[in-house]
């Protein structure tokens, strides 16, 4: 986008390019308000839909349950059928274990495209390691850390590392969207033999009328098949409760569908749904809490917005002085040497022409016009000369240093500038 990355976090030049939009360390405002309404919004979503992120969106359960479990699954089998697979298991586990590494490879590379960009990065796989060891060993160290996480670790990162799942516990309400168990149709639990077809059927065959089974049939629709146990990458039974360790993937849903169509039950015993609606209670959606949550996201999201809108086109700011004050030159005038730097911002070239509309003030600079590449930032000195007499009794003086550039900026700064304190007989201030 513009010619960048989507997203680059370029640290040694110090530039977070985010979709089209390039941040500077002066932006620091406008990258906190990023990073505010991000955490905003996963409170308002987290109080809405309960842990949709930990199911569906936060890496570590798509790289697991997309890419990594499938590879085991195709060198070890379906679960419940590993005894089933024939074959030398060492060389199963060797292979799967090799594909792992190789995979993670690739991943801990494309981690590290994120901070130096695709161009560097292919540029130093095709070099030695030793031209560039800093990045080689941030690339080593993901891949460490992701081998122990998703080869030995796995879902212990979310009952353990992660504190998202001990939040939950304040972000939740009774009316947050969660993985429930209906346990009005569920218990008493107990094994039962498929419900027969009856005119009391649905239409689809599923939905039995418990008058015209026997006595000993007459349980809830739960067989207690422990399928939702054995299926939850979390090792926890859905069917106590909300429990901290529930990520929300559903797969217990999944598992248990499957087992109300082979015993003739309606799907549902398991189900999003919420504490509230299981206790049947009425389902609000708007309630003070996602009030409060959405009302400081669209304030934190909306000012972030205004300033990104806002943004000067180029920034310029006056250094602090190094040296002396000031000196006095040959012709009898006071001269202050300062730094000016200028930061272009547009995606294009601008020129940078540095003058000063004060009366009896020159600027002189090394290069004037200074011509600057997109995002390029230059620290220049720059010299104040001033007529000794148009300083104050005090030996100083304001002067304004204008800064113009063809891509429309025009800006004024004011430069507080010293000389020699002036001694002359009935003057004002210190003598």
């Amino acid at each position: 986008m513009g010619g960048r990355p989507a997203l680059l976090i370029d640290l040694p030049n110090r530039k977070f390019h985010f979709f089209g939009q390039t941040l500077l360390p002066t932006d620091t405002p406008i990258f906190a308000l990023l990073i505010g309404s991000v955490f905003v919004g996963i409170f308002a979503v987290t109080a809405l839909f309960g842990r949709i992120w930990c199911g569906w969106a936060c890496p570590q359960t798509v790289y697991m349950e997309f890419l990594y479990r499938p590879i085991e699954r195709f060198f070890d089998g379906e679960p419940g059928k590993k005894q089933k697979v024939r074959g030398a298991a060492g060389v199963r586990k060797t292979l799967k274990h090799i594909t792992f590494f190789l995979v993670t490879l690739y991943i801990a590379h494309l981690a590290l495209a994120y901070f130096v960009g695709v161009e560097t990065l292919w540029k130093w796989v095709r070099q030695s390691p030793l031209e560039h060891p800093g990045a080689f060993l941030v690339m080593a160290a993901t891949l460490g850390l992701m081998t122990f996480d998703f080869g030995y670790f796995r879902e212990q990162t979310c009952l353990i590392a992660c504190p998202y799942g001990r939040m939950q516990a304040a972000l939740l309400d009774r009316k947050s969207l969660i993985v429930s168990y209906d346990v009005r149709r569920g218990e008493p639990r107990g094994a039962k033999k498929r419900a027969p077809r009856s005119p009391a059927a649905s239409e689809e065959g599923l939905t039995v009328s418990l008058d015209i089974l026997p006595d000993a049939d007459r349980r809830g629709d739960c067989i207690d098949c422990r399928m939702c146990v054995t299926t939850c990458p979390t090792g926890i039974d859905i069917r106590e409760g909300l429990q901290m360790e529930c990520i929300g993937c559903a797969q217990c849903i999944d598992a248990c569908d499957a087992v109300m169509d082979k015993v003739g039950r309606e799907r549902g015993l398991i189900r999003y749904s919420s504490q509230a609606r299981m206790a049947g209670e009425r389902a609000r959606v708007l309630r003070p809490r996602l009030v409060i949550y959405l009302s400081v996201w669209a304030g934190l999201f909306g000012l972030m917005t205004v300033l990104l809108a806002t943004r000067p086109v180029a920034e310029v700011a006056v250094l602090p002085r190094i040296g002396a004050p000031f000196y006095e030159t040959p012709s009898g005038d006071v001269a202050n040497a300062i730094r000016l730097r200028l930061v272009n911002r547009k995606d294009v070239e601008a020129t940078f022409t540095v003058s000063s509309p004060s009366e009896g003030v020159g600027v002189t600079a090394e290069a004037n016009p200074v011509r600057l590449e997109p995002g390029e930032s230059r620290t220049f000195p720059l010299t104040i000369t001033m007529a000794r007499g148009s300083m104050s009794a005090r030996g100083a003086r304001d002067v304004l240093i204008r800064v113009e550039t063809d891509t429309g900026l025009a800006e004024d700064l004011k430069f507080h500038a010293l000389g020699p304190v002036n001694r002359t007989p009935g003057a004002k201030g210190p003598s």
